[in-house]
């Protein structure tokens, strides 16, 4: 009996982890760009894996921002950087950084491709206040250039050129 309450306490608690959530990223075009499959970290926070492709090559900025809409061609829809926190931006700015805030990624080859791990121990997969489901959902967006990681409000990262809603 002890042994069969143990099985199913231990089916209980692999059954909180979050699922995945795979988010369509598309450019102001409308056109398909890639993927991103988010699950939770084991550490706290998420893991997001990007598969993109047709974007220009060199060093990108991706963020979390905080409404679920990406209409093009600007996505300005999305709003600003996730930030439940009211910090500054910046993963180098002491005053920060945004809970949307992430490393650069890097695109390369002649048709424009990446295959990469981005952390973000900030945000959560879970009902709390820094959940990516905040308020109905939240936007992946890639940025045209890098990201400087220090200057308020958006790191001096261009224009956004990708988009793709997070949402359950």
């Amino acid at each position: 009996m002890i042994q069969h309450t143990a099985i199913a306490a231990l089916f209980a608690v692999a059954s909180l982890a979050a699922a995945p959530v795979k988010v369509e990223l598309k450019d102001a075009m409308g056109k398909p760009v890639g993927t991103a499959t988010i699950t939770e970290a084991k550490k706290g926070g998420v893991v997001i894996h990007l598969k993109v492709q047709g974007l220009p090559v060199g060093e990108h900025a991706a963020h979390i921002h905080q409404v679920a809409k990406c209409e093009g061609p600007a996505f300005t829809s999305a709003g600003g950087h996730f930030n439940p926190d009211m910090k500054q931006h910046g993963l180098d700015n002491e005053l920060g950084p945004h809970a949307g805030d992430m490393a650069n990624f890097t695109v390369a080859g002649k048709k424009g491709n990446a295959d990469v791990t981005l952390v973000n121990t900030r945000v959560t997969l879970d009902n709390g206040n820094h959940s990516v489901f905040t308020n109905g959902g939240t936007a992946l967006v890639i940025h045209a250039q890098k990201d400087d990681m220090h200057t308020d409000p958006a790191g001096n990262a261009g224009a956004r050129i990708a988009c793709g809603t997070i949402t359950k």
